[in-house]
């Protein structure tokens, strides 16, 4: 198996090279139409990231967040949901980088064997970065209407974070 994995990528390579010689297609020529197409969709999709991750800095930054965990802490905890994971269930859907950074946080605060942390890796493994991608997607290709879109994405995120913590104490408890 080891050896076969070494192979899958040039394999891949290889195989879509062909095929393209095959069908008579300017491979090189049609590399760099799609990289500059690609340059092009990053440059438009910058304002919005960069919109993004300003308010997470600006959330984190001010200590809203602090607040709200202490204010959350109650509340959560009469469900059973630990207040030290909220950061990771908040930031999660809006970035991936900044999801990240929370979850070192929490590697260095309580361990890499916490039953916290597990959850948070849990949490990043089961749900997306829901605002980044609406707003890379949507924005790259110029729609303004989201519709039911982002809605949709919290519920999935929602539903994520609940059974991540749910199935963490199930099998870590």
């Amino acid at each position: 198996m080891n050896i076969l994995v070494l192979f899958i990528l040039p394999v891949i390579i290889v195989g879509i090279v062909s095929y393209g010689m095959v069908k008579k297609v300017a491979i090189y020529e049609e590399f760099v139409v799609g990289a500059k197409d690609g340059f092009d969709i990053a440059v438009r999709i910058i304002p919005y990231l960069v919109a993004i991750l300003f308010a997470i800095g600006m959330f984190r930054a001010s200590g809203a967040m602090d607040w709200m965990i202490l204010g959350l802490r109650p509340i959560l905890g009469f469900f059973g949901f630990p207040a030290e994971v909220l950061p990771m269930a908040i930031i999660r859907p809006l970035t991936g980088s900044g999801s990240v950074g929370v979850m070192a946080d929490m590697i260095a605060t309580y361990g890499e064997d916490s039953i916290f942390v597990k959850m948070a890796g849990t949490m990043f493994g089961s749900t997306e970065t829901t605002f980044y991608v609406i707003a890379v997607y949507f924005g790259a290709v110029g729609v303004r209407k989201t519709r039911y879109a982002i809605q949709a994405g919290l519920i999935a995120d929602l539903t994520g974070v609940i059974m991540a913590v749910v199935v963490c104490y199930w099998l870590f408890g």
